[in-house]
């Protein structure tokens, strides 16, 4: 009973960290986009408007590898303590 217990605590919190991250990572790919827009004006070869730009970019990250690599904030702690249990016993 414990040990289920234990597994629902720590997917729970997988959860909040995977989200957390998850934000974050979003929030970094904007911003780099919206540098890259930036640049893209100043030397005058913008020719899509900013939030087109952006929201194209960010369509291609949400489909892209780096998101899923995100998921592996569940599969890393997973494996480190299935290993510990498997060690430990």
């Amino acid at each position: 009973m414990q040990f289920i217990r234990f597994a629902v605590v720590g997917f729970v919190l997988l959860t909040i960290v995977y989200l957390l991250v998850s934000i974050y990572s979003r929030s970094v790919r904007r911003e780099w986009l919206e540098g890259e827009w930036d640049a893209l004006e100043e030397t005058s070869k913008a020719q899509t408007p900013r939030d087109r730009f952006v929201r194209e970019g960010l369509e291609r990250y949400e489909n892209g590898f780096r998101k899923k690599l995100i998921l592996l904030v569940y599969v890393i702690p997973t494996l480190a303590v299935t290993v510990l249990i498997y060690v430990i016993n």
